[in-house]
């Protein structure tokens, strides 16, 4: 997929009812995986189902129900989890529209989450994005995502373990772990972006050149795509710190504020590094002008040093019958004295000058 499109083409939308699901993002050919983790403090099981309905029974149940769907494109399966769980129409079209930006909804019995996953690509080291959309109700937390790939493992391993306080709280709980996972994700994006920049920096301090000013626009514009998903989750993640929604229990508030804390960390370095980079861009023009005052000036002594000379010879080179020194058989000679002589003064005045 193209790495930082920043727009994909909503034309589908045009003419629609409110609350009509229409996938709009990239082209998608696989089928649909979801998976099932069901769990408490006792109790644990975790399968993959074929068909959406296999998850309806867990809507009820005391237990904790994470129900994750790889893939956003098939509008029947969206329709039918839809339906079992009550989930708004409008709820469902933000879901198949991956062109949302992190926001929450609190819709007294469930919260609706939008994230955006990011992550490097291990082949070209472009930035890949990914819509994350959770839905956070009393005993369940269903995630939609674009196509199968995240960085939840770790939370998948704490559950099959019983590793830390997953098992013992509720989905709120779990909310908080992925959303924590996605927002720590971006220091691994970020510390990448950071080693491309200082080897950026290398070689404007060696070598200025056209390339590396294409990389430092490359890099301004992932910091721009970053900073564009990173910026509104602040205000998601203060929505739910600040213990507005009741879904959210005051024992994952302070946990949240951890998650907001790491945010305004990503939001400052993320800023940080745009400042390094306009720094830079001026660092490459002034080198850039440096540069070429340095030609401008060598060719500018060369000039001068010629216009003298050029002087002397242009008088020579009259076409006059009588002339000092045309008749003389040293006169040839001593005119090209005359001329090094010169030169050599006007280079002695420019040294004293440190004009070279």
């Amino acid at each position: 997929m193209p790495s930082l499109k920043l727009f994909r083409k909503t034309s589908k939308m045009v003419g629609l009812p409110p609350g009509t699901p229409v996938y709009i993002g990239e082209k998608v050919a696989g089928e649909v995986k979801i998976r099932v983790m069901d769990y408490d403090e006792t109790h644990f099981q975790e399968k993959e189902v074929k068909a959406i309905e296999e998850c309806f029974p867990f809507k009820d149940t005391p237990t904790v129900t994470w129900i994750n769907i790889d893939g956003v494109h098939q509008v029947d399966i969206i329709e039918k989890i839809g339906k079992q769980f009550d989930i708004h129409p409008l709820i469902l079209e933000d879901i198949m529209n991956t062109e949302q930006r992190p926001k929450i909804e609190d819709l007294e019995n469930y919260l609706f989450i939008v994230l955006k996953m990011l992550y490097t690509d291990n082949k070209n080291g472009e930035i890949q994005s990914e819509q994350v959309s959770l839905v956070v109700g009393p005993n369940y937390v269903i995630s939609f995502q674009e196509r199968e790939g995240d960085v939840f493992d770790p939370i998948r391993d704490r559950i099959r373990t019983a590793k830390g306080r997953v098992r013992r709280m509720g989905p709120d709980y779990l909310a908080y772990a992925l959303i924590d996972a996605i927002v720590d994700n971006y220091f691994v994006v970020l510390e990448k972006v950071g080693e491309k920049i200082e080897d950026v920096e290398e070689k404007l301090v060696t070598e200025p050149s056209p390339q590396v000013l294409k990389e430092i626009h490359n890099l301004k514009r992932k910091l721009l795509f970053l900073r564009k998903s990173v910026w509104p989750l602040r205000e998601v993640i203060n929505i739910l710190e600040r213990g507005e929604c009741s879904l959210i229990k005051k024992a994952t508030i302070i946990f949240l504020r951890d998650v907001y804390d790491h945010t305004i960390q990503v939001i400052e370095t993320t800023e940080v590094y745009r400042e390094m980079l306009s720094e830079m861009i001026d660092a490459y023009l002034s080198s850039i002008s440096n540069k070429t005052n340095e030609i401008v000036k060598v060719l500018t002594i060369i000039a001068t040093i010629f216009i003298p000379l050029t002087f002397i010879a242009s008088i020579y080179g009259m076409n006059f019958t009588w002339m000092p020194e045309l008749e003389w058989p040293e006169g040839y000679h001593m005119v090209l004295v005359i001329m090094a002589i010169v030169g050599i003064i006007m280079l002695i005045f420019f040294r004293r000058k440190k004009w070279i």
